[in-house]
């Protein structure tokens, strides 16, 4: 996660971008970029955010 915005609201907005633009999951863009999964919806929560499969994002 070190090429990662460190901000909360900038990491979510960037996630939230990768997933509308070019992946079909949260899986699939932590494998492709090799993003600890975990970590991530972690960094996340700590920040209010939580990730919907169902719309594939995070709010």
């Amino acid at each position: 996660m070190d090429n990662l915005p460190k901000d909360p609201a900038m990491l979510m907005s960037y996630v939230n971008t990768k997933l509308r633009d070019d992946y079909p999951s949260l899986d699939a863009l932590c494998d492709d970029l090799h993003i600890d999964r975990a970590q991530l919806e972690a960094t996340l929560a700590a920040a209010g955010f939580e990730y919907s499969a169902d719309n594939n994002k995070f709010w």
